[in-house]
């Protein structure tokens, strides 16, 4: 290597550093510190945190002693796993999401109190914390029917854990549920118990009907038997007294009684 090119390579990293040096410096000396959008600015001096808060845009500072520190006030998301014993005493393990915010005019507090790390030392703890207080109240099948509840009961913890750190909880789910192998199965061997009784209960309600229904239908025939008989036994009798009358009149010779017995009035004989 010649030495123009020990020289060139020299002035490049003396450019380097001098950028390098005003990129650290310059925030330093600047007599002004700017807030951007979703944020809010909390000023130190010499360390001590001073108590206003410094809204969005560009804000006078005095260099080297004064530092503007940003906290971020815009919805944030947590998500957060943790094991519990339901009220049954069966391992839960649930997994949970939140959106939250900082509350702008506790800035300050959260800053003095808790730093910039919120999410670690406040919302991850509460979030655990919060799901076990709630999961030992419930068995774990009531973990299950009763989820939209289990939900409130864990957010209403959390809302009286977080407000006191100036965080606000915004939305919360419970997005799963997970159970011991053991307890899985036992519920699968429930579900299937039940769904067989189900279609016991649905056969039997079967049965029942078409035996009404064979019921119903012999009855309508046993009483369309007896109108029937009782038809044919009046056509039969009508039947047996014109066949009597027949016999009768084939019997007759063709002369009239000439005397009645008792008071009856005789037969006038008109003859010819």
């Amino acid at each position: 290597m010649d030495i123009t090119q020990v020289s060139a390579k020299s002035k490049v990293l003396k450019i380097v550093g001098v950028l390098v040096a005003a990129g650290v410096l310059l925030p330093m000396v600047a007599p002004f510190a700017i807030v951007p959008a979703g944020h809010r600015g909390v000023m130190t001096t010499f360390g001590k945190v001073t108590e206003e808060v410094y809204d969005e845009g560009l804000h006078f500072r005095i260099p080297v002693a004064q530092t503007m520190h940003l906290i971020e006030v815009r919805v944030q998301k947590g998500e957060g796993q943790g094991d519990a014993a339901s009220k049954d005493l069966q391992s839960v393990h649930t997994s949970v999401a939140l959106n939250y915010h900082i509350n702008p005019q506790s800035v300050v507090s959260v800053f003095r109190e808790v730093g910039q790390d919120i999410g670690i030392k406040i919302i991850t703890p509460s979030v655990q914390e919060a799901v076990k207080a709630a999961t030992a109240e419930y068995t774990a099948e009531e973990l299950i029917t009763k989820r939209p509840d289990v939900r409130d009961k864990i957010r209403g913890i959390l809302d009286r854990r977080l407000v006191k750190h100036g965080v606000v909880v915004d939305e919360f789910s419970i997005t799963n549920f997970s159970f011991s192998r053991s307890f899985t199965d036992a519920v699968e061997a429930k579900t299937t118990a039940e769904q067989q009784k189900l279609k016991a209960d649905r056969d039997l309600q079967r049965i029942r009907v078409e035996a009404e229904q064979k019921i119903a239908q012999a009855q309508a025939e046993a009483e369309s038997l007896r109108i029937q008989k009782q038809q044919v036994t009046t056509e039969l009798l009508r039947l047996r007294e014109v066949e009597n009358e027949r016999k009768a009149i084939e019997k007759w010779d063709g002369k009239l009684p000439t005397t009645m017995m008792g008071n009856s009035v005789p037969f006038v004989n008109v003859g010819k």
